[in-house]
């Protein structure tokens, strides 16, 4: 499963002059299909992140049109950084041959409010919220109006060893405790996650401080706040670094690190996404004695008593407002995001869904390999921890929601790496200002 859209090593300026952009577009090699396919069906150009069976979610929805549309599948490169940099170019020259976007979720604010994405409406509208979990479908809003469809989501969870713990904490607090406790035995008990100065420290310090109650912005994205909850969320993440049971590399520590450090064998903590369970229990590159006592819970809140509100990952479809086939273009997204569709990539590339309903399905799907007849992926069996993500899902936090979040990101990252280095009260207020300033477009990027 797909951290996906979170792990970013580096990042663009958001800041780029539309002449700019329309000139670099004139030296990209142009990929999608024009006006209509040999067929004579009208083409409809979806832009998304390579996955593994997209391809085939595309074939299914292309033989429910009947001819009406076919849909071309234009795949973007790896990186979350080259995605968007490719979908800004084409929009800011007013490219028509975009039909649909795939937008990572921290996307949808500024691609909205440079009008180069159309609002959803009537019934277009009314069939994307169905069924669709509130969290994620926050993602897709930008001033209380529908920009995008959400097609997949995700949600950091921790993963324990119940040989070493056999309750699972449920705070910071209770969990550095048990962690300590493990280490004056002798035993297992390093806490891993992402440390490193790019969007996974950014997303550990979201989901502690909206646990702790705070906000980074303000709900309009106009202001930096960095309130008393905030100031909270640096004081753990700062007592964390420098509490003996963090990896001594954390601060340079990408999801895959996390992973693998967990698999070696010498913590008793991970906060990770789901994907690390396929991951452990793969029988060439897991650890088998590992996997069988590797359990997951919700990530620790902050507050006892209070659940915590881990941040949401994930892809939303968008329309862009220089397609010239927008009736088309709406239909065949809400194939490609539909309930047959997510459950589909759900299940063939472990990509969580977004519609509640998928996650009490208990129907088989066909193979998602058609050389391994007797696979029959179900729910159940490939997301044991599914009734986890959902709850976790339905008291999820977002990262701030504003135009500017690609600097606002790499201001935050910056700032709180390393971690170890944080002054509470310190670092908030200089986030406060020299995030102000990413919002407002000053001062030069870190």
């Amino acid at each position: 499963m797909r951290g996906a859209n979170q792990a970013r090593r580096s990042r663009t300026s958001r800041y780029r002059s539309v002449a700019a952009l329309a000139v670099a577009l004139a030296f990209t090699p142009a990929v999608a299909a024009c006006g209509s396919s040999g067929n004579g069906a009208t083409t409809v150009n979806v832009y998304y992140a390579p996955e593994e069976h997209f391809q085939q979610v595309v074939d299914q929805c292309n033989a429910k049109a009947g001819g009406r549309y076919n849909i071309v599948l234009n795949t973007l490169p790896r990186d979350a950084d080259g995605q968007r940099e490719q979908m800004v170019r084409r929009m800011a020259a007013g490219d028509t041959d975009i039909d649909i976007l795939g937008l990572d979720v921290t996307w949808v604010a500024e691609f909205a409010e440079a009008g180069w994405i159309t609002e959803w409406t009537g019934d277009n509208k009314t069939a994307a919220e169905r069924d669709t979990i509130a969290g994620p479908l926050q993602t897709a809003k930008w001033k209380d109006k529908l920009y995008a469809a959400t097609k997949n989501t995700n949600v950091q969870l921790l993963w324990y060893r119940d040989d070493l713990t056999p309750t699972p904490p449920t705070t910071w607090d209770e969990m550095t405790a048990a962690a300590k406790q493990l280490k004056d035995q002798g035993k297992p008990n390093q806490i891993l996650m992402t440390g490193a100065q790019y969007e996974g420290l950014v997303v550990q310090y979201n989901t502690i401080t909206a646990s702790a109650g705070g906000n980074i912005l303000s709900p309009d994205g106009t202001k930096a706040v960095l309130d008393a909850g905030a100031v909270k969320g640096l004081q753990v993440l700062h007592d964390f670094a420098n509490s003996g049971l963090a990896s001594p590399s954390l601060s340079n520590s990408f999801e895959g690190q996390v992973q693998l450090g967990f698999q070696a064998g010498n913590a008793a903590f991970e906060l990770n996404w789901p994907y690390v369970y396929a991951a452990m229990n793969d029988p060439k590159k897991g650890n088998p004695e590992i996997a069988k006592h590797f359990k997951w819970t919700r990530y620790p809140g902050v507050n006892p008593g209070e659940p915590s509100k881990a941040t949401i990952g994930g892809y939303d479809l968008a329309i862009s407002s220089y397609s010239t086939h927008k009736p088309e273009a709406f239909d065949a997204a809400l194939c490609l995001r539909s309930q047959e569709s997510q459950k589909y990539s759900a299940l063939c590339d472990g990509v969580p869904p977004t519609i509640d309903s998928i996650y009490q399905d208990t129907t088989d799907i066909a193979p998602c390999d058609p050389a391994k007849s007797q696979d029959r992926p179900n729910m159940a069996g490939a997301y044991p921890m599914k009734d986890t993500i959902l709850d976790a899902l339905k008291t999820a936090a977002v990262r701030p929601i504003t135009p500017a979040y690609q600097n606002v990101s790499t201001v935050m990252a910056t700032i709180l790496s390393p971690p170890a280095s944080i002054d509470p009260q310190a670092t908030a207020d200089r986030l406060r200002k020299e995030l102000q300033d990413a919002i407002e477009s000053k001062g030069v990027l870190p």
